[in-house]
């Protein structure tokens, strides 16, 4: 399926595609490793504090996890957005 790409007809009325099967798919591998990862700074956040992280993590690598994270919320918060204007 690619971007912008949309079926007419509703879901519930014909059988999905192939593409829509691995959007699917990729959704819920998405929804689990969004679990996961939740549930692993939580943990984190739990058992040591602020101080500790900063001091033995690899200052490089962390900077560049929490770039990637701010990527995926702008991501979410756009997607938060257009779920919000569709009602």
């Amino acid at each position: 399926m690619t971007k912008g790409k949309r079926h007419s007809q509703e879901v519930e009325d014909r059988w999905l595609n192939v593409d829509e099967i691995r959007l699917i798919a990729d959704l819920r591998v998405m929804h689990s490793k969004v679990d996961e990862l939740y549930q692993v700074v939580s943990n984190l956040k739990r058992r040591h504090d602020d101080d500790a992280i900063h001091k033995y993590a690899d200052q490089r690598v962390l900077s560049e996890d929490i770039d990637r994270v701010d990527e995926l919320y702008m991501w979410f918060l756009r997607l938060k957005e257009q779920n919000r204007k569709r009602g």
